[in-house]
């Protein structure tokens, strides 16, 4: 029904605007460069200096309004205003452009008039009145008139909104719901409009071969009964209809502008036909005309071959048979032998249109639905038939053709008040489209449903019921039975119902091209971007090639009955969207909603679009899911495929209401633990072209999404935010990037500060929004730490595992993340190892789940190692363990780990003094930053003499610069003693977390401890995991056994633990893919910073992947459903 959607479009539809991937929508006043230059001029010596400024990028209000004042919208087609003109539509736009000049009647009300009225009227409507009754057809009429009236109402509300170019539901409905659902529904109406066309090309050919010219039919329907008939009929509307639909085509292509002067002529036809009707009406209530019917028995007789309704005549010669005799028996004879029925019954002649004045409106009041080859007859006479006989002679009476129930008449009744949008598809032809839409398009359809529902009581009124049955008139002399009531002449319809149904097809054809044109050039559909090319006038050829095939699939139905439910779906659906998009955008109540036409209301929009649905499921529910299923299976081709639009729609309103809502109902409280799920904080570090150093971390991700919790990728930048605000722009592009290449659905953030300490607080305290916040910290483990010139590096570091062990978040941290594997490897098998030592919470037991459910874990094991101390009882360990997991769904080996208690060997020693000889020779030093780097060297050199290590390449020699002073407290030394990480002394099992020492095993001197160590153990045979101790190693540390008294106990105890538990895991899990580990948390007391890392960096040794996991102090997994 798209009308008059002419050539002149120009659009470049769905080129990208340069530099913007989301191209927004301009005005038509943005700044050239030459305008610019006109305003500096301008501007000079004017009275404005303090705005000289904002001058640059702002235009001044005169220049607005001359800007506003010369804007000019496109005639026609679906001009895109956001997208660059091309050079040929520049060329275009510099050519004067004639002013539109329709007003409301020519422009709105008689195009609404013309579509609306259509085929059904003529051909359909008197038999929906006789199968459906008065009131029932009244409803159905009623129904689907306020359906386009509330349709109407907030199609106008949209279109008054605003500049409406051109375009018609298509524009609206993208702007006002967005991309997804304007290509969805566009197409829809895209394939309702052809379907329209495909219906009007039936119903022309139908009023052709039946009532205009029947000797015409290439297949003869003479003799043949039953399926044989409507099989020939079916095949003569095929091939009638093919050459009907090419020489529209061929009409099309040529040119529009025939087309456009045909239009008036067609309208005509309409007008002139409807007013011979109530003309008609008027005369049945003075002189009614001579339309008989005739009736055998109860039966309605197919008028044909026959002259008389008798069965004989009494003539001077006596009496003699009729050709109505010769029809049922085998001669002309009286006592010849005759068809049952017919002899058991009279023949009766009825008038067919008694009269509007005739009282025969209370007969046909209720309605009478027939199943398939039923008997059209009229119930009030008498008829005499036996149950036994068959039914002879069927070919001889009015049978119904098809199977007729309510849902059925209501398909076939909607697309006769379709073409609402008529009016707003010539919007660029308008004189004042915003005051002409609402006032034609309401009035046209007030008409219209005056017609309409007036037609279906004065039809009932003046037409006898089994007339208004006969669907194809074949009672009356074969006539249209909408023509034996027209006056002055049946053919007076016949003929203008013609040439009406041929000017709606051809506007079908012509409209619906440039609506596909339309969402070609829009481009938000990639697959139909060919199908915005055409002609070097801007038609559209290809376009036009597509709507005649799909028009050619509706005419190979070739039943009227059938195709008008289809076309039905595809315009209630489109009615519904609009009533939507009025809602929506009343309901969110967008500031830039402010439409011109008043008087609409959302409830009025909701009740529209729950009466579109509403008459979809009843029209056909299986037609209104194909329907539905086409629009769903598009909206996500374009979500996925389609380019990026941003048009300010009522759908990213929607998304912003509902994201406030649900971020408000997420401060309510902490969620359930079944409903926790890693909310990740990512931190990555840029390098100074502002490129992701650790890509991996971002691969990791991904692989632990499988929680679809929220994702925020932060990175740090040292500076301050006006010099540095351009590489923040870079740093977030090659973030957003990265993300899109690793397939992680997020969010970034880049935070400038005037230190990357400072700014990575920032990041883990500002991330987020209200409930919607991280609970996770993914960071990876500075991987230089000892170098010098990476001193600051574990410093932040060991601060962000206090802050996030303060804020309660939990903290990931992968090492050696570069030999993490990518989202495109697959192990195809191996282990993912945990090793639980203390319970935090479920952490360790949801990553490896998390994990193996990506690909690239999924097919690894999963093994749980935990540690019993001498005390605990390891069988019932394990039991009690694998209890657990079974309770916690989770598929796991399980492996307790027996850790005896074992003398501190000498390298623990070794490795502990050196680490506290390092510390302590920086700690003393009073030097400035720069100068203790100076000093580094000559400090290793002196800490490797003291102790006189025979293989210096068995230890890692750390140096680093602390901040803080040494304590001189001595209250200081038990805080730090008491932050134990695994001390063998105190039993670890997974319900119980490290406790500190009791003050009797604190009070021991070191002395003792280390007297005791090597009187029961000093051959020599203590642990050496990372290189050996020689005997006479133990020679060259026990001349220095001074020095041991020196060393704080608490260190030496970490070192020993974090020694026996590196020497277990990897004799367990050195094959293992991946290793979940419990992180120690950082000592409370800073001085001891470089020890943490120490401890940590030789509890990992030798290890491939590691996973250091530490929880956010709240229970993550339940047993519970």
């Amino acid at each position: 029904m798209l009308n008059n959607l002419t050539d002149t479009e120009e659009g470049d539809g769905g080129a990208q605007s340069q530099g913007d991937s989301n191209p927004k929508e301009s005005s038509p006043f943005i700044n050239s460069s030459e305008a610019a230059a006109e305003k500096s001029q301008q501007y000079d010596g004017k009275n404005m200096a303090l705005f000289e400024e904002e001058m640059d990028t702002s235009p001044m209000v005169s220049s607005l309004l001359s800007s506003l004042a010369n804007y000019s919208n496109l005639p026609q087609g679906c001009k895109e205003h956001e997208e660059a003109e091309n050079n040929e539509a520049e060329s275009a736009r510099k050519k004067p452009v004639k002013a539109p000049q329709l007003g409301t009647l020519m422009g709105v009300y008689m195009p609404c008039i013309q579509n609306i009225f259509g085929v059904i009227l003529f051909l359909r409507m008197t038999w929906l009145v006789g199968i459906g009754g008065v009131i029932g057809t009244f409803i159905i009429v009623f129904m689907c008139c306020a359906t386009t009236m509330l349709t109407a109402i907030s199609m106008s509300a949209i279109a008054t909104n605003g500049v409406v170019p051109a375009g018609g539901s298509y524009y609206m409905i993208s702007r006002s719901l967005g991309p997804e659902f304007g290509g969805a529904v566009g197409i829809c109406f895209y394939l309702g409009t052809t379907y329209a066309g495909a219906m009007y090309i039936l119903g022309a050919i139908e009023l052709l071969l039946i009532y205009i010219a029947p000797k015409a039919a290439i297949f003869p329907l003479e003799g043949l009964e039953g399926a044989e008939a409507e099989a020939a009929l079916l095949n003569n509307m095929r091939v009638y209809g093919t050459i009907l639909l090419t020489s529209m085509a061929t009409v099309v292509f040529v040119g529009v502008k025939y087309v456009n002067k045909l239009a008036l002529v067609f309208l005509a036809c309409v007008i002139l036909s409807i007013l011979a009707v109530y003309a008609g009406v008027i005369k049945t209530g003075i002189d009614a005309p001579d339309f008989p019917v005739c009736i055998l028995g109860n039966r309605t007789l197919v008028w044909k071959n026959f002259d008389v309704c008798a069965k004989t005549i009494e003539t001077a010669n006596g009496t003699v048979t009729t050709q109505l005799w010769r029809m049922f028996c085998d001669s002309s004879f009286l006592n010849a032998t005759c068809d049952k029925y017919f002899l058991a019954n009279n023949v009766t002649q009825i008038q067919g249109i008694p009269g509007v004045t005739s009282g025969v409106l209370a007969d046909n009041l209720f309605g009478t639905y027939y199943e398939k080859g039923d008997l059209i007859a009229k119930p009030i006479l008498e008829s005499v038939e036996s149950d036994d006989d068959p039914l002879t002679n069927a070919n001889r009476y009015v049978l119904a053709d098809i199977t007729s129930f309510f849902t059925l008449l209501v398909g076939i009744y909607f697309p006769s008040v379709t073409g609402i949008m008529a009016g707003s598809n010539r919007s660029g032809d308008l004189r004042d489209a915003q005051k002409s839409i609402p006032i034609g398009t309401i009035a046209a359809i007030t008409t219209t449903s005056t017609v309409y529902m007036s037609s279906v009581i004065l039809f009932g009124a003046c037409i006898e019921g089994v007339v208004l049955r006969d669907k194809f008139g074949e009672g009356v002399h074969g006539n249209l039975v909408i023509g034996t009531l027209a006056w002055p002449s049946p053919w007076v319809i016949v003929i203008g119902s013609f040439f009406s149904t041929c000017g709606a097809g051809l506007q079908s054809l012509t409209g619906a091209p440039r609506l596909m044109q339309a969402i070609a050039k829009d481009g938000i559909v990639p697959a139909l971007r060919i199908f915005g090319h055409g002609k070097a006038n801007g038609e559209p050829t290809w376009s036009l090639l597509l709507t005649a095939c799909i028009c050619e699939s509706g005419i190979l139905i070739a039943s009227l009955d059938s195709v008008a439910p289809i076309l039905s779906m595809f315009f209630l659906m489109c009615y519904m969207f609009v009533n939507l998009a009025c809602a929506l955008q009343t309901l969110l109540r967008t500031p830039n909603w402010r439409p011109r036409f008043k008087f609409y209301h959302w409830t009025l929009s909701f009740l529209g679009m729950s009466l579109c649905l509403t008459l979809m499921f009843l029209c056909s529910w299986y037609y209104a899911i194909v329907a539905m299923g086409i629009a769903g299976s598009i909206y996500k081709y374009i979500e996925f495929a389609g380019a990026e639009k941003e048009w300010g729609d009522g759908i990213r309103g929607l998304s912003l209401s509902a994201a406030r809502y649900a971020l408000m109902r997420l401060e309510e409280g902490q969620p359930h633990t079944k409903n926790w799920r890693p909310q990740l904080l990512v931190l990555v570090s840029t390098d100074a072209e502002q490129n992701v150093e650790q890509p991996r971390l971002l691969s990791l991700t991904n692989q632990l999404k499988a929680g679809k919790g929220l994702t925020i990728v932060g990175t740090a930048l040292e500076g301050t935010y006006l010099a540095n605000y351009e590489q923040a722009q870079r740093a977030d592009q090659a973030l957003r990037k990265l993300m899109e290449t690793e397939k992680v659905k997020g969010f970034c953030q880049v935070t400038v500060s005037s230190n990357l300490r400072d700014a990575t607080s920032h990041l883990l305290q500002a991330s987020g929004l209200g409930g919607l916040k991280h609970n996770a910290v993914l960071v990876s483990w500075p991987r230089n730490w000892k170098q010098g010139d990476e001193h600051q590096t574990w410093r932040n570091f060991i601060e962000l595992v206090r802050e996030t062990t303060i804020a309660r978040l939990a903290l990931l941290v992968p090492k050696n993340i570069s030999a993490f594997p990518s989202n495109s490897e697959r192990f195809t098998e191996g282990h993912i190892d945990v090793w639980w030592i203390v319970h935090d919470g479920g952490m360790l037991m949801l990553l490896p789940f998390l994990l193996r459910q990506h690909k690239v874990w999924r097919k690894c094991k999963m093994r749980i190692f935990t540690v019993a101390q001498m005390d605990d009882n390891s069988i019932q360990m394990k039991k009690d363990l694998t209890t657990f997991l079974y309770h916690l769904r989770i598929d796991a080996m399980v492996e307790v780990v027996e850790m005896h208690e074992s003398d501190i060997s000498a390298y623990t020693y070794e490795k502990t003094l050196v680490m506290e000889q390092r510390s302590q020779m920086l700690k003393q030093i009073n030097l400035t930053k720069t100068e203790r780097e100076r000093e580094i060297q000559s400090i290793t050199d002196s800490s490797r003499g003291s102790i006189r290590r025979k293989n210096p390449a068995a230890v890692t020699t750390q140096l680093s610069v602390t901040e803080e002073p040494p304590a001189t407290s001595k209250e200081e030394k038990p805080e730090e003693e008491v932050q134990l990480i695994y001390d063998n002394t105190t039993p670890a099992s997974p319900a119980t977390p490290a406790t500190p020492l009791t003050p009797g095993e604190e009070a021991q001197s070191p002395g003792e401890q280390i007297q005791r160590t090597w009187t029961e153990k000093c051959d020599g045979e203590a642990a050496k995991p990372l290189g050996g101790t020689t005997r006479d190693d133990i020679k060259d540390i026990f001349n220095m056994k001074p020095e041991w008294e020196n060393l704080n106990q608490s260190n030496v105890r970490r070192m020993h633990t974090a020694l026996r538990l590196n020497e277990v895991i990897l004799k367990k899990s050195s094959e293992a893919k991946l290793v979940l580990l419990n992180m120690p948390g950082a000592p409370k007391n800073r001085t001891g910073d470089e020890n943490y890392m120490e401890f940590l960096e030789v509890l990992t040794d030798g290890l491939n992947r590691v996973l250091l996991v530490r929880g956010g102090g709240r229970e993550v997994i339940t047993i519970y459903s």
